[in-house]
């Protein structure tokens, strides 16, 4: 019992109603300067036209997400329903179709609700007095005491006419009023686009602030162990140098989280590739670097991921190796970008690289299509990676 009272409890019941009952306004009007045939036809045929206007599937579906969805799918703001103009002639005929369903559908319903009610009123009539007050089209004859107690089914009977024909319009609007198939795919490009950046955002910050606090750890246990008050200064300008680019990089990200839409921009590339290198030598690594081919000709997005690339790279050598030899090769050829870094495998080291520094590594080469490789080889650590130039 309570089941069935509940949804006469919840504002969407009589807001759905109400959105059914203004369907009957239009043709109401129209009987008010001639009842006859030409009338319903002309304001049938008026509202059809009315639905090829672009900006009726705003007003329309404004009106939907409104009423229809009051309280529902976080207020009513539902993206099943549009409410964007028509930008092609099959969302014109699917305005023009839930016109004319809202329509018949809204007349239908709420003349069969108003008969019920008037029926109900029969029934009492005829059961306490015999004569008929409501005038329902379904005539009730005759003065029987019965008739009140059959009252309350035609009651029953509107009501479930109300939350049903609530639910049916709804399921109408969400078929003709939501996207269409270019615009469900063009939401789901925009939501991949978005999840890409996201990632690609998670990504910069790994990198950048990873590496800073790598050098940071570094840095000040060696000067902790060291206790030589001049290597205690430049171990303290490098990170003091290398906390301030990490700043820079989380400013920018968080500027791009705070204004969407807004490009990341004044990401270092591969001609910044020196300050990477002296950090490392700061924090003890006998960084062995050669450069071949003009880095500062190298597409954009491709120099961006290198030096992501040679960053991690250059991290997980200070992170897991320590102070120890690395050969850094950065070749620049015709058709490829490759980055090669190898360092002495430590002893007790994991044979195969697993964490998330390392996956970025793999992810940030398939995105360019090419192809990254980390792992055990001879002895040494190494990180492969080629970025195709076209």
């Amino acid at each position: 019992m309570v089941r069935m009272l509940r949804p006469f409890t919840r504002a969407v019941t009589y807001t759905r109603w109400l959105h059914l009952s203004m369907a009957i306004v239009w043709p109401s009007l129209w009987l008010f300067i001639d009842e006859a045939w030409w009338t319903v036809a002309t304001a049938t045929v008026l509202l059809g036209l009315a639905g090829l206007v672009p900006a009726m599937r705003v007003v329309e579906g404004f009106q939907a997400r409104l009423l229809l969805l009051t309280g529902q799918r976080d207020g009513g703001e539902s993206p099943e329903i549009v409410v964007a103009p028509s930008a092609t002639w099959g969302d014109r005929g699917r305005v023009v179709v839930w016109l004319q369903t809202r329509l018949f559908f809204g007349a239908l319903v709420s003349h069969l609700a108003v008969q019920l009610l008037l029926l109900g009123v029969d029934l009492v009539s005829t059961g306490i007095s015999g004569e008929r007050v409501g005038g329902a089209w379904l005539v009730v004859t005759g003065h029987h005491w019965w008739h009140a107690l059959l009252a309350p089914l035609p009651l029953v009977l509107a009501a479930a006419v109300v939350v049903g024909s609530g639910h049916l319009i709804t399921a109408l609007a969400l078929r003709l009023l939501g996207p269409s198939p270019a615009e469900r795919l063009a939401a789901l490009e925009e939501r991949t686009e978005q999840l890409l950046e996201r990632t690609r955002i998670a990504r910069e910050l790994h990198d950048s602030i990873g590496h800073a606090l790598t050098v940071a750890v570094v840095q000040a246990g060696a000067a902790r162990a060291a206790g030589d008050p001049a290597f205690t200064d430049r171990a303290l300008g490098a990170i003091e140098e290398t906390g301030r680019a990490a700043l820079e990089d989380l400013e920018r990200v968080l500027g791009v989280l705070r204004e969407s839409g807004k490009p990341v921009s004044g990401r270092p590339t591969l001609v910044d590739a020196d300050r990477l290198l002296e950090s490392a030598r700061a924090s003890g690594a006998k960084v062995d670097a050669e450069v071949t081919g003009p880095v500062e000709t190298v597409p954009g997005p491709v120099s961006r991921e290198g030096y992501r690339i040679l960053q991690e790279s250059l991290t997980n050598v200070l992170r897991h190796a320590g102070a120890v030899p690395v050969r850094v090769r950065v070749n620049v050829a015709d058709d490829a970008l490759v980055l090669a870094i190898r360092n002495p495998l430590p002893a007790g080291a994991p044979g195969a690289g697993r964490g998330s520094g390392l996956r970025g590594i793999r992810e940030r080469a398939a995105l360019l299509g090419g192809l990254a490789r980390t792992g055990p080889d001879e002895g040494d650590w190494q990180v492969h990676a080629e970025l195709p130039l076209s």
